[in-house]
């Protein structure tokens, strides 16, 4: 997976294993990741 180092995001991806949709949200300051989360939506 690649990030986008610019800015924050929240987007949903599926599981290259199961094709689930996961949610992903990464936060950065200053160009470094300061959170990451992917969280299994429920269908």
């Amino acid at each position: 997976m690649l990030l986008d180092r610019s800015v924050s995001q929240t987007y949903i991806e599926d599981c290259e294993v199961c094709c689930n949709p996961i949610e992903i949200t990464v936060k950065f300051e200053a160009e470094y990741l300061i959170d990451f989360r992917a969280e299994i939506l429920d269908q």
